[in-house]
């Protein structure tokens, strides 16, 4: 039994200028200890579909599902407390920006507190031994001088860290990290990255980590989810997906990582021709269609996720392999 199963997870916006779907489709499967990364452009839907499957989706969307569970538990059919109760102890999110996620009016150990009496930590001793604890935990120093700053008093590496031993105070089955190391330096980021991948396999934790790095992806993720323009189009098991890749797009992903290039000097760096159509203005059929270099007529017909041997692809020319519908 998967840990999170969701199934054709569409959301819908109601703008000024009509109803546009910003994810179309979604689908994931989350098994329990594995690492799943979510990869594509910004504006992909990768971060919506995570904050919808959360329950943090803003008001005028229209969200629908045909599967949706946690723990195999049906959160489309139980009632909202039953649900947000089950997703609050049992899921967290690291956002991608730590200094707009805390309160710039309250202390550390102020906000720290208000998470653990929120999960049900009533005794304040206890509370403020728990907060010194998960500091330690992310590799924190300096503790209690940490805890008496406010959030702009302290760097975007210690913020980070701080939003990291937050989101695992709960102990959560699965935990998201969207794109935890946009707002840090290079050396940090390895830090970072490394101190998530401790953490969650000591916790014998799941992990989804949405990102735009693909070779970082590739490196500590045991299943992959490729997006474009709010649907997937590629997914499957990470190794495969990096040595055979299906679809024209996560070809050309893997291509933009520099450590692939076999370049001769002053020649022109592998791209896909024109840019991202906006979700307002979609193509017909195939919405990579107009930029892709193995497009033919019949790409003017929407397709569905077809299934190779281990994983799937959404894609009428897929690359050099048969497909078995589902």
């Amino acid at each position: 039994m998967s840990l999170l199963h969701v199934e054709n997870l569409s959301i819908d916006f109601n703008t000024t200028v009509g109803k546009i779907r910003a994810v179309d489709n979604f689908n994931i499967r989350v098994g329990h200890g594995t690492f799943h990364g979510i990869v594509g452009e910004s504006g992909a839907g990768k971060s919506l579909a995570a904050l919808a499957i959360m329950g943090l989706v803003r008001e005028n969307s229209v969200i629908s599902s045909d599967h949706l569970s946690l723990e195999g538990q049906d959160l489309l059919t139980m009632k909202e407390s039953s649900r947000h109760k089950l997703v609050y102890q049992s899921m967290s999110i690291i956002f991608q920006e730590p200094q707009t996620s805390l309160n710039p009016c309250f202390t550390i150990a102020y906000q720290m507190n208000e998470t653990l009496k929120a999960h049900g930590q009533r005794s304040a001793k206890q509370r403020n031994e728990r907060v010194k604890e998960l500091l330690h935990d992310v590799g924190l120093h300096h503790i209690d001088k940490i805890l008496k700053s406010y959030p702009h008093q302290l760097g975007p590496g210690i913020l980070q860290r701080i939003m990291i031993a937050t989101a695992i105070s709960c102990d959560p089955l699965l935990l998201i990290a969207d794109e935890p190391t946009t707002s840090l330096d290079l050396s940090e980021q390895f830090q970072i990255m490394d101190l998530l991948t401790r953490l969650v396999e000591e916790r014998n934790m799941s992990l989804i980590l949405i990102s735009h790095d693909f070779a970082l992806l590739s490196e500590i993720t045991d299943q992959m989810t490729v997006m474009y323009c709010g649907q997937i189009i590629e997914s499957g098991p990470t190794k495969e997906l990096i040595n055979s890749p299906r679809h024209p797009y996560t070809e050309a992903l893997l291509a933009s990582v520099p450590a692939n290039w076999e370049l001769e000097p002053k020649s022109l760096i592998p791209t896909l021709k024109g840019s991202t159509p906006s979700l307002f203005h979609l193509p017909v059929g195939c919405y990579l269609g107009p930029r892709c270099p193995h497009a033919s007529a019949k790409c003017v017909v929407s397709q569905i996720l077809d299934r190779f041997t281990t994983h799937h692809v959404r894609c009428h020319c897929p690359i050099d392999q048969t497909v078995d519908t589902l």
